[in-house]
């Protein structure tokens, strides 16, 4: 009898844990499976960077057309774009520092 209430305790643990769980192929999925490297910058609204465990740096772009393309990271002038945030980043913060 105790094998039974234990073996059921188990089954319906497993099933909790289950319903909760994302599946396999949901984890394993990326954003952007393929990129673009020709949008103009002027029809870009907005720019997202996701860095999750497994998938590479992904950069999303909202487009004033409300469309959504994901742009190749290696792009040169979102290297240039990056560059000169973390640059004005840096700026920022030692003048924040001279202050204080």
């Amino acid at each position: 009898m105790d094998v039974k209430v234990l073996s059921l305790a188990m089954l319906l643990a497993v099933a909790l844990y289950a319903a909760h769980a994302k599946p396999f192929g949901m984890v394993e999925r990326c954003w952007c499976r393929s990129t673009v490297s020709t949008v103009p910058q002027r029809a870009i609204r907005e720019l997202k960077f996701l860095h999750t465990p497994n998938c590479p740096f992904q950069v999303i772009a909202k487009l004033k057309n409300n469309k959504e393309v994901c742009i190749n990271p290696e792009t040169k002038w979102l290297q240039q774009y990056l560059k000169n945030a973390l640059n004005k980043q840096k700026d920022s913060h030692k003048k924040t520092r001279q202050i204080l």
